[in-house]
């Protein structure tokens, strides 16, 4: 059989154009572009960044909010051979002028005229002049470069070590079915909502994009639009169940096929509703970092029979080391370290230096096990542990009791510095305390958790503890609370 050469990903939009002009590509919110409609816009706004300076290789950054334009962004900098680099539309000037600057971004887009001077800025809203010539076909040498701030609060660029080329004859990924339909009701600046929403856009996929996450919403669009895949974090799942039987009710999720879950932790008994509400079978979970050396997934089948596990390598290989490097036997908990089976990098840090060892395997901070068939377990990354009473406890596991209390909407632990214990297990609870007293809640706890889990503090917030991906800064809570110095 002879082999089909990848072509770019620019290619493969103007393809898709020319098969089904009129079938819908994106849908956020009441906009809505068809495929040829997509193609156009950023073939458009291509030629306006060309002729305002950008070129093969330099980054645009990309700091609009989750939209229709955000897809035309991406496809204008592919058909360029640039690489985007997303950011959030909602950064402070000082944190995004720092990425802008590491990746010294030739545009940036979503911020206004001059912000960046010399540097190309265009606002949210902005449509380039339309032009119909076509541009010459270019690969970009990375299709992303997502930020990440991780423990340390600093800013880096994850590059990926894949151009903007698409296999045609590949196998289709992430369990899409090429002409289907996925929900996104992540942010699109996060890895996991870009590269579910691109990969089904570039199958073929209509991908109906939420302005912001909403539970109710999320249902609605997989019933009207007749989905049949959805990508959710289980702070998603937790509202989507929050919202009680009669009103999940009210949608028909027939056309489900497949709901992915990552990001964060899912505790226990959330899966198992969902598992009983939708089957096992429609419930799949994975784990691995934006830099792509290696990630698990699991089925809900799976799962059942695997309880808290998160999967065996789907890709590259896992194993669990010691502080001296020794690698453990199955149920010993120790770091996670991952390892590519591939020849090239899947990724390179602008702004870090990765944690590797002589091997050439890689950790990104977590800690977990692995048992006799080789399924991963996570815990908390080593840098969230708390110590407390010569005890270890991980955040997820007290957040998990935490959350299983109905008026409980997001929370966060940390550990609070304690001249005797070291440490204080301190809960922060997004929920009405008056009527959650911090007695009912500790004792609902307490039916959970061994009593040194139990945390010795409780406070109040109204506003949520994780974003709408999932993700949860605990250093920087715990460095509001007592300093960076203490914070560490």
């Amino acid at each position: 059989m002879a082999v089909v050469a990848p072509i770019s990903f620019a290619q493969r939009i103007r393809d898709l154009a020319g098969q089904d002009p009129d079938r819908p590509a994106v849908t956020c919110g009441d906009r809505s572009l068809t495929r040829a409609e997509l193609d156009r816009a950023a073939t458009s706004l291509g030629h306006d960044l060309r002729a305002g300076g950008v070129r093969v290789g330099d980054m645009v950054t990309v700091a609009l909010p989750n939209s229709v334009d955000w897809f035309v962004a991406f496809a204008a900098c592919w058909k360029i051979g640039a690489i985007p680099q997303p950011v959030s539309a909602r950064l402070p000037v000082r944190e995004l002028t720092a990425i802008v600057e590491l990746a010294d971004a030739a545009a940036v887009l979503g911020v206004e005229e001059a912000t960046f001077p010399g540097r190309r800025c265009l606002p949210v809203g902005y449509t380039a002049p339309p032009v119909d010539e076509p541009l010459p076909d270019v690969v970009s040498p990375a299709w992303k470069a997502p930020t990440s701030g991780g423990s340390t609060g600093r800013p880096k660029l994850i590059v990926s070590g894949d151009p903007s080329l698409f296999e045609t004859d590949g196998p289709v990924p992430l369990l899409i079915s090429p002409g289907g339909c996925m929900v996104m009701p992540g942010p699109l600046y996060h890895n996991g909502p870009l590269i579910w929403s691109w990969q089904a856009l570039l199958w073929g996929d209509h991908v109906v994009v939420l302005p912001r996450f909403d539970a109710e919403q999320t249902l609605d669009a997989l019933d009207r639009h007749g989905a049949d895949i959805v990508y959710l974090v289980p702070t998603m799942m937790k509202r989507i169940w929050s919202l009680g039987e009669q009103v999940r009710g009210r949608y028909d999720l027939s056309a489900l096929r497949v709901v992915w879950h990552l990001a964060e932790p899912c505790p226990a008994w959330l899966k198992d509703a969902w598992v009983e509400w939708l089957g096992p079978e429609r419930i799949y979970e994975l784990y691995g970092g934006t830099e792509g050396q290696a990630s698990t997934i699991i089925s809900g089948e799976e799962w059942l029979e695997h309880r808290g596990s998160v999967g065996r390598p789907a890709r590259g290989t896992v194993t669990i080391r010691d502080e001296d490097g020794r690698d453990l036997p199955p149920r010993q908990t120790g770091e996670v370290w991952l390892k590519s089976e591939r020849d090239t990098p899947t990724y390179r840090y602008v702004g870090a230096e990765p944690r590797r060892s002589a091997d050439g395997w890689e950790s990104l901070g977590d800690m977990g096990w692995l048992d006799e068939d080789g399924y991963l377990y996570l815990g908390d990354r080593a840098s969230d542990m708390i110590l407390t009473g010569g005890s270890n406890v991980y955040p997820a596991e007290v957040e998990a009791a935490i959350l299983e209390h109905p008026l409980v909407h997001s929370c966060a632990v940390i550990g609070l510095p304690d001249e005797e214990r070291g440490n204080n297990v301190h809960a922060i609870v997004q929920a009405d305390g008056a009527l959650l007293p911090e007695p009912e809640l500790l004792a609902f706890v307490a039916e959970r958790l061994v009593r040194y889990k139990v945390p010795r503090s409780v406070e109040y917030v109204s506003e949520p503890l994780r974003d709408d991906a999932g993700k949860v800064r605990r250093a920087a809570l715990r460095a509001e609370r007592v300093g960076p110095v203490a914070a560490g």
